[in-house]
Parts: C-alpha cells; sequence; structure tokens
C-alpha cells in the first residue's frame, strides 16, 4: 500500500478565493479589511511567516498592518498594543505572534484580543464559545485540519479518531471541532501511555505534538488516514512533520504531505477570518 498524499495546496486556493472576493465586496463598499500582526522576536523563521502572511493578505486584497515591538518588549508594551488595536474600528483582526520574549505570558495577554477579532482563536473566551457550540473563531491550524477531511471527503460521523497533542492551539479546539462532526475522540498525549493502543484502532489520526517521527506506520491500522500537523525543522535545515512519513505511507491509506498540507490550509484561512471578522463588524456598524 502507498498512501494517497493530501495536498492542501488546491483547498488553500480555494479559500484564498474565497477571501479575495469577500474582501472585494467590503472594500467596494468602503470598508476594507485590516488585519494586525503583532510581534516580539527576532526569529527569522518566525519573521518569515509573518512576511508571508502580509504577502498572501496583500494579494487577497485585504490591509495587513505588522507591528513590531522587538525582542525586548514588555508585557505591558504588549498589551497596550493589543487593547489599542482591539478599540480601533479599522482593525477588523488580531494575531498575537509567538515566540513572545522570556518572562512575557502569553495567557496574560491573548485574553485582551477582542473575541469578534480574535481570528486564530487564541482569547480562551473562543474556547468556551467552541466548547459550548457557539460562534466563534477557531484557531486556524484546528479548522484546516477539519477543512481538508471535508475537501478529500474522509468521514469523521461515528468513526473513531485519534489526536495526538492536547496543546489550545491544535488538539484541544480540533477535538471539539471533530466532537461537532459526531466523530468518536480520543485524545493522547505524553501520559497517554503507548500510542498503539490507541492509534491501531482508529479511523483517522491526527498527530499534532511537535516531535518529529513521533507516528510510525507500526502506530497504525491499515487504512487509516493521517493528518499531520507537526512542522519541525531537522540539522539539515529541511522541514518534516510530527509522522515518519516513509513508514506511514506503508500503512495508511492517505497522508497530508510537510510541507504543503495542513501549514498551507492555515495560513489561508486566517486571511478568510479576517474577511469574516470585517464582514461582521460593517453588519454590525450598519444594525447598529
Amino acid at each position: 500500500m502507498s498512501a494517497t498524499l493530501l495536498s492542501g495546496k488546491a483547498l488553500a486556493e480555494r479559500i484564498r478565493e474565497r477571501a479575495r472576493g469577500g474582501a472585494l465586496s467590503l472594500t467596494e463598499t468602503g470598508s476594507r479589511p485590516t488585519l494586525a500582526v503583532v510581534v516580539a522576536t527576532d526569529d527569522g523563521s518566525t519573521l518569515w511567516y509573518v512576511r508571508s502572511i502580509e504577502r498572501a493578505a496583500g494579494n487577497a486584497g485585504i490591509d495587513c498592518r505588522i507591528v513590531h515591538l522587538g525582542p525586548d518588549a514588555s508585557e505591558a508594551a504588549l498589551a497596550t498594543v493589543l487593547e489599542d488595536l482591539s478599540a480601533e474600528p479599522a482593525v477588523n483582526g488580531i494575531i498575537l505572534q509567538t515566540p513572545l520574549p522570556p518572562g512575557v505570558r502569553t495567557d496574560a495577554l491573548v485574553g485582551l484580543i477582542a473575541p469578534e477579532k480574535d481570528v486564530d482563536g487564541a482569547n480562551p473566551l473562543s474556547l468556551g464559545r467552541l466548547a459550548v457550540g457557539q460562534p466563534a473563531f477557531a484557531p486556524a491550524t484546528a479548522r484546516a485540519v477539519v477543512e481538508l477531511l471535508d475537501h478529500f471527503d474522509v468521514p469523521v460521523a461515528g468513526r473513531d479518531v485519534v489526536v495526538i497533542g492536547r496543546s489550545a492551539v491544535v488538539g484541544k479546539p480540533l477535538s471539539l471541532l471533530l466532537l461537532e462532526r459526531d466523530a468518536a475522540v480520543t485524545i493522547c498525549h505524553s501520559r497517554s501511555g503507548p500510542l498503539e493502543k490507541h492509534t491501531k484502532a482508529a479511523d483517522v489520526v491526527v498527530v499534532a505534538a511537535g516531535r518529529a517521527g513521533l507516528l510510525t506506520g507500526s502506530h497504525l491500522s491499515p487504512g487509516a488516514v493521517v493528518l499531520d500537523v507537526g512542522t519541525n525543522v531537522l540539522p539539515d535545515g529541511s522541514l518534516v512533520g510530527d509522522a515518519d512519513a516513509d513508514s506511514v505511507r506503508e500503512v495508511a491509506s492517505a497522508l497530508t504531505p510537510v510541507p504543503g498540507g495542513v501549514g498551507s490550509v492555515t495560513t489561508a484561512l486566517l486571511l478568510l477570518h479576517t474577511v469574516e471578522a470585517a464582514r461582521e463588524q460593517s453588519a454590525s456598524l450598519v444594525s447598529g
């Protein structure tokens, strides 16, 4: 068996087209969508990613404002910026990019992002709303997994889905999204015991633990679908996921590539979320 590669490129382009069309409609009414990205690091890979968001936003007709406070920014300075952006009517979406300077508490800052502008689902209120089925922006990576499952017609209702990783960015919100789709969800983490105890019975496995090669073909039942959320940089500079792609391909029926899988869809969804936020805020202004 050799797994089918579930590339995210076509889906990402479709989502970007939706964002582009929505941005154009809003701009024609005098309300051009604006995304603000707050950065406080000199990490090269992070800055590259931020520039890629800026380019993608521009191509979609979205204004992107990069607020770079530098690697020595204080928590108080970051808090002031987030509060000001949350109150600024011209800004529709806000992303607080990590990593943050040493000693700065991420959890103390994400709660300052207005929920209606929280396009990457960082505010705990967003996660709480997801948990009870209320409208909220899911973290873009978590939603990207669900969008890929839909795009490739991978059913999850009534099926066993294992999510490896319990972060607030991927594992927890993704589990909530899958529960909404009637999946039987198991979350694995460092205290769950041997992975194969859970993954051998899974129809779908999502691995999002940040550890290269964590999931291998020996962990899977034949025909399982694997979505790899991991992005790990090897010493030679190459990028790999959390799945050992060579061994997984011999057992799984389908696998997302790294790069070119979940990540490409994630960036596109950030743009779409910004347009959706701008549309909602514009509608609120009209109705108010």
